[in-house]
This record gives C-alpha cells, structure tokens and sequence, in this order.
C-alpha cells in the first residue's frame, strides 16, 4: 500500500510525540530521571482523567479557549486590514511601520503590569495579552504578502477600474494568502503563550491559572497536565490551519 504524501507527513507528525513519550516512561521508570520533577507519562495520564472526571481541567480549558478566541478576533482582523492598507498604499505604510517596528522588539510579557493597569484583573487583561500577540505576526506578515505581489497584478486591476475594495479582495488577499496563513499560525501560537502567561496573574480560571496553583502547592503531575494541555493545543491549532491552508491554498501544497 502506498501512502500519498500528505498522509505520511502526517503519520510522521503524530510517531514523534508517541516516540518521545515512550523514552521518557522508560527513562522515568528506569531511574534515569528523578521522577519528584519529571512524573512518568502514565502517572501524568492518571492524572489528567481525574481533572477531567472531576471537570477542572474542562472549567479551566473552556475558559482559556474562550479568552484565546476573543483576542485574536481583536487582534487579527485589525492586523489583516491594515496589513493589506500598509502593502498597498505607501503613504500608509510610512505612517504606520516605524510604529510597528518600533513596538514589535518590546517583549510581550513584559507589557503584561501596563495591561492589568490599564484593563484591570478581569477578562479585559487577558484578552487583550492575546490580541497583542497575535496582531503583530499578522501586520507584518500580511504587509510582507502584498508587498510580495507582482506589481502587474495590481497595474492590471487598475486598469481595469477596480475599486479599492474590489483590489482588497481580487488582488491584494488572495496574493498575500501564504504569508497571511504564515502569521495566522505564529499568531496562534503566540496567543498560546501569551494567555498562558497572563492567567498566572490574577486569574481564577485558565490553563495558565491551573499550571500555577499547582506549582504552588508543588502538584507536579497537576503542572505537566497543564503544559501538556498547552502543548495538545498547539498541536491542535497547527494541524487545522494547514488543513484550511491546504484547502484555501492548494497550490501552494508541496510534493
């Protein structure tokens, strides 16, 4: 039998974390890993039922994908629209990229006080953490895409009369669709880390909340559960945006 392409790429994406799992049971099992900070994967397994019996682990997961999604609504589309402005109209972009490049270097946790200043404790924080990472990745990205497009692309709209609407979605979105699904996936991962960070300052909810209540009553299975639940999501976001991205982009699917 013999498999496409696509399906062996995805059987490989899925053996490497069985792979790695199963090294690190060994190793924990062996001794060769104090089990005190590195549990063994069945331990940690064990674990994650119980959170998941209990519905901990669903309150505190709903409510970080509820946070995850808010923010890169407000972070994203923003980003797509004046990504596409920026790579279109110089003018714009004079405007606009110093302010970006400038801001961008600025770690993200670090902004985290300003935020909880600004928006408080409650959701508004957490949701904005998110937004800013994620818009950053998209701006610079989708403004790379437009910029990217042959410019006889965008000569021929003109000529043609097209509108500056109708050039925003013949011509501009559907050439910078690559590097825009490029920082989709970097947003969302960013997102990821991000939600992560803020929940561990004034949340009761959340991922990031439950990874540090459980290091601060020294849970370590409690902490891993939380990482791997982060990590499951990663996976999971990377894996649908390349199914949209081979559906929206077929061209662009490699051999």
């Amino acid at each position: 039998m013999t498999l496409s392409p696509g399906t062996r790429d995805r059987l490989i994406g899925l053996a490497s974390p069985v792979v790695l799992l199963l090294l690190w049971e060994g190793c924990a099992r062996l001794g060769w890993v104090d089990a005190r900070f590195f549990p063994a994967p069945s331990r940690i397994a064990a674990n994650f039922v119980k959170l998941a019996s209990t519905g901990e682990l669903w309150t505190n997961l709903s409510a970080s994908l509820d946070r995850l999604f808010w923010g890169y609504l407000l972070g994203g589309i923003p980003a797509l629209l004046l990504g596409l402005a920026m790579g279109l109209y110089r003018p714009i972009r004079a405007l606009v990229d110093p302010l970006v490049a400038a801001t961008y270097p600025i770690p993200k946790s670090a902004i985290l006080p300003l935020m909880l200043l600004i928006f408080g404790l409650g959701e508004a924080s957490k949701v904005a953490m998110v937004a800013l990472g994620v818009f950053y990745p998209m701006i610079i990205n989708t403004t790379a895409g437009v910029l990217e497009i042959d410019r006889i692309y965008l000569d021929v709209g003109k000529n043609f009369g097209a509108g500056r609407w109708q050039t925003f979605r013949t011509i501009a979105l559907p050439g910078a669709a690559p590097l825009i699904m490029a920082g989709v996936k970097l947003g969302a991962g960013l997102g990821l880390v991000l939600i992560a960070i803020a929940e561990m300052v004034g949340a009761q909810s959340g991922i990031g909340y439950m990874i540090w209540n459980a290091w601060q009553l020294m849970a370590v299975d409690t902490m891993f559960v939380g990482l791997i639940v982060i990590a499951l999501l990663g996976f999971a976001f990377n894996w649908a945006l390349d199914e949209i991205e081979r559906w929206l982009l077929p061209w662009k699917a490699r051999g």
